[in-house]
């Protein structure tokens, strides 16, 4: 199966393609961004095809993450996939971007949890816990720093996510401490990759994962009738 991935949900554009009989990523691209996704995504994905020498119509699936993630960049990457995955007709996988940071450790240790956290800002978190052997013990969420860090019930975590490091600072001293802590800004493309290959697309759809509303929201329109008053 071949397989063209995507990610600009958070602080990187990244586009791969794995070959599943090979048992390996043809080609990948990471550049690492907090703005321009737009314009980085669609030449990277171009010379990502190219390096490995494939027509879009050789692809089996397009897979992308779907967030929680930034909401600009999160419709970024949504409608590349769908748009390529249509002309294509291909069809599209949606992954979350928690899933994808735990991924890379999943296997590690049977015993060990693995905290996904990404930064929601105003000293929140998106985050899920997975057992060792990928069993999930908390659904993605959006909660208090504080009631992410209660977590430690579960015994000392592995964390990992661009909030790592905020989970860590704030780790209470007393009971388990983590066992390690991955601060990565955005999650490795080559997991994104595999998860596309094993999700189901009737069950996993390329469409946006966001926990909570936006922060930004257009203005209120006035009515007719008041808009033709002041005018």
């Amino acid at each position: 199966m071949l397989i063209l991935a995507i990610d600009t949900a958070l602080e990187a554009c990244a586009a791969a393609v794995l070959d599943t009989e090979a048992g390996k990523l043809l080609v990948q691209e990471q550049l690492l961004m907090k703005r321009g996704h737009a314009e980085a995504l669609m030449p990277m994905i171009a010379r990502v095809m190219r390096a490995a020498d494939l027509a879009f119509t050789a692809l089996d699936r397009v897979a992308v993450t779907v967030g929680p993630g930034s909401f600009t960049g999160l419709r970024v990457g949504i409608s590349a996939a769908r748009g390529l995955a249509l002309a294509a007709k291909r069809p599209t996988v949606g992954l979350t971007t928690l899933s994808a940071y735990a991924a890379a450790i999943v296997g590690q240790s049977k015993s060990a949890p693995v905290i996904s956290a990404i930064d929601a800002r105003h000293d929140h978190v998106y985050f899920q816990i997975v057992a060792g052997d990928g069993s999930q013990l908390v659904r993605p969420k959006v909660a208090s720093i504080d009631e992410a860090i209660a977590a430690s019930q579960f015994g000392a975590p592995h964390l990992v996510g661009n909030a790592a490091n905020i989970l860590a600072q704030r780790w209470p001293k007393q009971g388990p401490q983590p066992l390690a802590v991955d601060a990565q800004p955005a999650p490795d493309i080559g997991w994104v990759a595999w998860l596309g290959a094993a999700a189901d697309p009737d069950t996993n759809p390329a469409r946006p994962f966001y926990l909570r509303a936006p922060d930004a929201k257009p203005a209120a329109q006035k009515p007719l009738a008041a808009q033709a008053a002041t005018s």
